[in-house]
C-alpha cells in the first residue's frame, strides 16, 4: 500500500512537517489522531445533520397535520354550504318573498290613499276656485250696478244742480229787477 510518491513495493517516506510539528513516538504523523478528533467533535458537538433530520420530520408532520385539519375545515365548510343551500336559502327566500309581498300590498295602499287625498285636494281647490271665481264675478256684476246707480245719481244730482241754478240765477235776476224798480224810485 503506498499512500504517496515512491518506488512501488517500498513505503512512502513521511512527508515533511511544517516547523512547529512533531512527529508522534512511533514516527506516523498526527494525522489520524486529528481524523479521530474530527470525528469525535463531529459525534458530540456538531449537530447539523441530528436537527436537519429532526426538521424534516417537524415540517412532515407539520405539514401531515396541517393537511388534515385544513381537509377537515375543507369538509365541515362544504356541510355548512350544504346546510346552506338546502335549508337556510330557500327559507330565506320565502321569508324575503312573503315581506317583500307584504310590503308591496302596504306600499299598494299608501298608494291608493296618497292618490284619493290628491284628487281629493284637486277637487276642494276646483271648488275654492269656482266659489272664488263666482264670488269674483258677483262681485263684478254688483260692482257694475253700483257705477251704473252712481252714474244714474251723478245724472240726477247735475239735473237737479243744473235747474237750482238756473232758479238761482232767474231768483237774482228778479231780484236785480226788484232792486232796480225800487233803486228807480
Amino acid at each position: 500500500m503506498s499512500g504517496g510518491p515512491g518506488t512501488p513495493g517500498k513505503p512512502a517516506a513521511a512527508p515533511a512537517l511544517p516547523a512547529g510539528r512533531k512527529r508522534d513516538s512511533v514516527g506516523a504523523p498526527a494525522h489520524p489522531v486529528i481524523k479521530d478528533v474530527g470525528e469525535i467533535y463531529s459525534r458530540l458537538l456538531d449537530h447539523r445533520p441530528i436537527i436537519q433530520g429532526e426538521i424534516r420530520y417537524f415540517i412532515k408532520e407539520f405539514e401531515e397535520k396541517r393537511g388534515l385539519r385544513e381537509v377537515r375545515v375543507l369538509e365541515n365548510l362544504k356541510t355548512m354550504i350544504c346546510e346552506t343551500n338546502d335549508q337556510t336559502l330557500p327559507t330565506c327566500e320565502q321569508v324575503m318573498r312573503d315581506n317583500l309581498n307584504e310590503a308591496f300590498k302596504r306600499l299598494q295602499a299608501a298608494n291608493d290613499k296618497i292618490h284619493r287625498l290628491q284628487q281629493r285636494e284637486q277637487e276642494e281647490r276646483k271648488v275654492q276656485t269656482d266659489t272664488l271665481m263666482a264670488g269674483e264675478k258677483q262681485h263684478l256684476a254688483h260692482w257694475e250696478v253700483f257705477m251704473k246707480d252712481q252714474h244714474s245719481k251723478r245724472a240726477e244730482v247735475d239735473e237737479e244742480h243744473r235747474k237750482a241754478m238756473e232758479r238761482l240765477k232767474e231768483q237774482y235776476a228778479e231780484m236785480e229787477k226788484d232792486l232796480a224798480k225800487y233803486a228807480s224810485f
